[in-house]
Parts: C-alpha cells; structure tokens; sequence
C-alpha cells in the first residue's frame, strides 16, 4: 500500500512510477563483499586529509595514484564496489594490439535487491572550480533499452547530491566504440566521493555496460585558468572567468537562442516555470579577483516567469562575507534590459557573486559610486539606514541620504547642497535618474542641476509638493559641451521636523524615456508590478509574439503590427492562475485637473478577463481604498479604450487591474 497526504500548498505533488519487486528473499551460499578502498602508502609521507586531494605530496605521486584517475598506473583501483544489489562493478583489463584496455564493467552480485550497481572512489579533494570529471562509456546489447548510466557525487557533509549525468538506452551493439563524456564538478570544500550507478535490463550474454579512461582534469583548488577576458563572457564558448557554485540548491543551465548578443547564441538561464526551484537559490560565481581600481560591471539580463524572483550581484569577500551591489526583483519582462554596478576597490581578494532568488544607498553614474558625492555647505546631507518605503513596491533595508529640512536646521530660504564628482562631456544625449522623499508639512523644495566647469548651472528638476509617504522617481536628460557636476539642492521652507530623502542616482548613457507615452517597446516606462501578495498573486508579463514560448499571445502586437513588437499581457495556466490578479502600477504623479488615458487591449474570446482602471489617492493604497473611474468588460478582439480622470488635488497612481478567468483557449 502506497498512502499519500496532499497539503494546502500551491504547488508541489505526490509521484509513484518504475515499481520493482524483488524475487521472494531466499537463502544463498554465497557472502556479499565488503567494500574496501585502498590503503594508504606504505610509507606515509603526508597525512590522510592530504590523499586523493589532487595534489601530488608524494615524490612518486603515490598519494594520488589509488584515487580513480586512470592516468595513475594503479589509479583504476581505485573505485571500490559498493552494490548491494543482484548486480555489481567489477574491473576488467583486455588486451588491445600492443596495450592493454582497462575499464570498469556491470556483472552479476549475490545479492537479491534489485537495485543499481554502484562504485565509488576514496574521498577526493577538495576541489578547484575549474574541476571536471572525464570519461568514456560503453552502453551495448540487442535491446534498444539496455540499460542505464549515470554520475554522482557523495558529500562527506550534505551527503549524496543529485545525480550530475544520466544516459538511459544503448550506445550501440559495437562493443568497440565508446562515447566520450566530460562533467563539470566545480569547486567543492567538503570531502567528497565520485560515484558511477548502472543498472542493466537483463544481464544477457551480449549485454555490457562499461566505463573507461576516467581522468579527473584541472581539480586542485589552487587550479585558477588564465582568461584574456577577464570577467568579461558572452558564454558562446563556455562559462569564461564565471563558474557554478556547488554549494547552492542549482546550477544556472545553458540555453541557446533568443540570447542577447547575436540573437541565436547562448545565454545562462534559471527556468523559472520549474516549481522545484520555488524558494531556492542557484549563484554563478567569478573567479577570484584582486584590483586597486574601481571597476563597472555591465550586464544584460531577463527577469521573466510565473512568481519571478530575485536577481542580485553580490562582491564575496575572502572571509565569507558578502556585499550587495544591486539587485532587482518581479518580472521586468520577455525583453533583455541593461544592468550595471560598480565594483569598487578591494585590498583583498574577493569575487563576484550573480544570485537567482525564487542594501545601500546605490548610486551609479557610469558606475561611479554614490560615496564620491560631497557636501559643500556647513548643513549637510547625512546617510541614514532604513526601510521608508510604499506598501506596493519591493522593499529592502538599506542607505540613502538625507537633508534635515526642518527650520530648527535649516530655516527657510537656506539651502544645503550635495555634489557629483566631475562628469565628462560626451556627444550623446545622457538620463539621470533617482528617486526622492519627502517627509513633515512643507518640507522645502528639492531641485537638481547640472553646472558645467565653466558657466551658470542649468535646473534640470525641482520639486516643492508634500509627496506622501511613498518613494517617487525624478529624471531629467543631460545634455553639456563642458565637463560637468550635478547638484541636489534642498531650499528650506520653514516646516518644522521635514526632510528630503534620495536614494538610487543613475546616470544613463541614452535620453530619457517618455512618461507620457510608453509603447512598451523599450520596457515598462517605470511601471511596475506591485511585488505585495497582499494585493495580487500574478505579474503583468511583456513579452512579444517572436519569444514567447510558454503562454498564448496575440497574434501581434498593435505598435509595430509584426511579431517582434512587445505588449503585456496577464498570463495564466488552468491550474494556477484561475480567478487571481494581477496590479501594474504607474509611476507615482502629481495632482491634476483632468488626464485622459488612452490604450489598447486585445481579447480573442468576449468575457474572459475584466480589466478595472482607478485612479487612487496614493495614500489610501495602503488601506486598499481606491477611487473607482472606469470598470470595463471587453468583448471583441482588438479595441481603443478611453478613460477620463476626475480632478484630484491629491498625488495619484494608476492601477490597470486584471483579473484571470481562464477557459481553455483564452488568453
């Protein structure tokens, strides 16, 4: 009897498949060996942790010749049987003309389990993250299904880990030609034991399952291969300076096509459709690293799935502490975006550390950090730690500056300053971006301006509202012939226990994207999916016609009218999704006396989805009091919708709420 208990969670699920029953348990004559590994040298010349740790300590290597590596002349002997089942390892040597071919093959055991054949080497390494297991293998017989294959590693600490290799079937009925294999072992801390698992259909005469010309290539931890790139990789040939971590829950996976350098190469991906992989991490790390230079790290990235996670970069220190210097979470959609961050100088070694997950005042201008911004006034901005942040948006403890603008600091009229360091002039057009905040009645006035090395400084933004308790985004283009600096300046008011906050300066080398007008095509426009499970469960996902694989789309997209344009679109599956939400938030806006917003929908079956629209007060989105406008059931398939703002004197979101009533064909 085989009893399961279902539980209250979304996903997860009870599976039963390849039952086996052993022949009824008779009795034998014959005994099970016990396994045995090797011993050490006769004459010890170094300690047992230092045996079989890829480095030879030995004169004659004898520390490193029973280990398993074939290229020792005794290193086949090195793999010790430890079946317990109707089928076990054996090793074999035949001649081959003038050699002789040593390999390990699958034959019969006493015992009456019918369970994999198994053999493993002695504890092995630590190793270095270039490491990789070489092998050759041999699968033959009549029968299409032979048998099976596969690699693993036992952890002296976490145990045995999922299987890293697996072939089912046959390689051929030729038992002369074999199938050449390399595995990436990485770099591991603990102890640890390699370990081959086969098991045959039917021990028939012609029927072998065989391994040979085991190699372990490139495994001492001291093993660090020379890269002309640096860290710089478009993965079209491997992973470069980067390599998996082997202490995480999952290694990242190579996927071809759709990549982000050519179009059809590769890219490193996390399946974020896998369900197993909810709440786990997978870390890609650099080789170690040492400079006395700041550097900028660019990269390009996706953050696109069901329940999207986190992706963070991260500095590991050589003492095990980490730093982190940027990250993002939600879906951002089926489209690459460009990320970068500043990588600062280090007196000791560390690497650089990219997370997938299913906080400090960060501020990048060309990847120049924030800490080289400086006070010119006796009233200073000064760093503080928090978490002031809206109920709708990610929220992470973290750095940010701050102006007392109080008139017990700074009365009004007075002003306090922060300044950039030396900006350089360039022939195209840049975008500075930050996010502000204000606190207490009439806090003052935030103004940011650019001043060129030589002239008047020019205002590029300015701001004097009471915001709300919430985060708000500020940009402006920067266009000078002239080197130049930018200046955040906050002119005091008179209020009484008011500040102005900024946190994430990032200067971007292309104009400013329009806040009026977003089609979608160069991203979200800064709208945002909420990241709250207390006010949805779904993200809006824009994708595009020519990427999407797993959710139905329309045919194109109303913009560029082809399968390359993108739009969002709400997805779904019938088992997850069915009568769940999703919010896209708008940036936060200012107060106004009438706003028409215009879009358009796609719908192929009438019904299916209702789309509400709201304007709210963006303080009342923390008690989910809103201020309906528009409620629309669409029912044909391609349509303009229109709906007009009321007057408000209050700062505003917009909030494009769907909702999935999924049939089986809709989308």
């Amino acid at each position: 009897m085989f009893v399961a208990a279902i539980r209250d969670q979304a996903y997860g699920g009870i599976a039963v498949d390849d039952i086996w029953l052993s022949p009824e348990c008779r009795l034998s004559n014959e005994s099970m060996p016990r396994p045995t590994f090797p011993k050490p040298p006769k004459h010890p010349c170094t300690e047992d942790s230092k045996i079989c740790d890829f480095l030879r300590d030995c004169t004659d290597g004898e520390d490193e010749s029973q280990c398993g590596d074939f290229s020792y002349e005794q290193g086949s002997t090195g793999w010790t049987d430890m079946s317990i089942g109707s089928q076990g390892w054996k090793l074999n040597s035949e001649p081959n003309g003038i050699s002789t071919e040593v390999f390990l093959y699958v034959t019969g055991a006493p015992g009456q389990q019918l369970t994999e054949a198994q053999t493993r080497t002695p504890l092995l390494g630590p190793s270095g993250p270039s490491c990789t297991l070489q092998f050759s293998y041999s699968i033959t017989g009549s029968n299409p299904h032979t048998g099976e294959l596969s690699v693993a590693v036992v952890d002296s600490v976490l145990g045995t880990l999922p299987r890293l290799w697996e072939f089912s079937g046959r390689t051929g009925q030729n038992t002369s030609l074999w199938e050449k294999e390399e595995l990436y072992i990485g770099a591991r801390v603990h102890r640890f034991q390699l370990e081959f698992r086969a098991r045959a259909q039917d021990l028939a005469t012609d029927t072998r399952i065989a391994v040979k010309d085991v190699f372990y290539i490139n495994c001492p931890p001291q093993y660090l291969p020379s890269t002309s790139d640096g860290l710089s990789c478009n993965f079209e040939s491997g992973l470069c300076g980067w390599y998996q971590d082997q202490t995480d829950n999952y290694d990242w996976t190579v996927q071809n096509g759709n990549d982000h350098t050519i179009g059809i190469g590769r890219s490193l991906a996390v399946d974020m459709w896998n369900s197993t992989l909810r709440g786990l991490s997978g870390r890609l790390l650099s080789l170690p690293q040492f400079t006395v230079t700041e550097h900028c790290l660019y990269f390009f990235y996706k953050l696109y799935g069901p329940q999207t996670g986190a992706l963070s970069v991260k500095i590991k220190h050589e003492d095990g502490a980490e730093e982190l210097l940027w990250t993002r979470v939600g879906a951002h959609g089926n489209i690459w975006q460009e990320g970068h961050c500043s990588v600062r100088s280090q007196l000791t070694e560390y690497q650089v550390q990219q997370n997938s997950h299913k906080y400090t005042f960060r501020c990048f201008s060309h990847c120049r950090h924030a800490d080289c911004f400086h006070n010119t006034l006796v009233k200073e901005w000064v760093t503080f730690m928090s978490s002031v942040s809206s109920s709708v948006v990610p929220v992470f403890s973290g750095y940010y500056m701050l102006a007392h603008s109080g008139v017990e600091v700074l009365p009004e009229g007075s002003v306090m300053t922060l300044t950039s360091p030396l900006g350089h002039n360039v022939a195209f057009t840049e975008c500075v971006r930050f996010w502000y905040h204000t606190g207490g009645d009439n806090p003052g006035t935030l103004s940011v301006y650019v001043k060129p090395l030589k002239g008047v400084k020019n205002k590029l933004f300015s701001s004097s509202l009471s915001q709300g308790d919430v985060w708000r985004l500020g940009m402006s283009n920067i266009s000078s012939t002239e080197n130049w600096q930018l200046q955040f300046e906050v002119t005091g008011a008179g209020g009484k226990d008011t500040y102005i906050a900024i946190d994430d300066i990032i200067i971007s080398s292309h104009s400013c994207p329009s806040t009026e007008i977003c089609d979608l095509e160069r991203g979200l426009c800064e709208w945002t999916n909420t990241q709250n499970p207390d006010l949805d469960l779904l993200d809006w996902e824009l994708s595009s016609l020519l990427f999407e694989t797993h959710y139905p789309t329309p045919p194109y997209d109303h913009t560029l009218g082809n399968e390359r344009g993108h739009f969002l679109f709400l997805p779904h599956t019938l088992r997850d999704t069915a009568g769940q939400n999703a919010w896209l938030l708008s940036p936060h806006l200012p107060s106004t006396k009438g706003t028409c917003l215009r879009f358009w929908v796609h719908q192929p079956v009438a019904g299916k989805i209702i789309a509400i629209f709201l304007f709210c007060d963006i303080n009342a989105v923390r008690s989910s009091s809103f201020q309906s406008i528009d409620t629309v059931t669409y029912s044909v398939k391609t349509m303009p919708l229109s709906v007009s703002s009321v007057s408000t004197t209050n700062s505003i979101n917009i909030v494009i709420f769907g909702c999935s009533r999924v049939s089986k064909d809709n989308q």
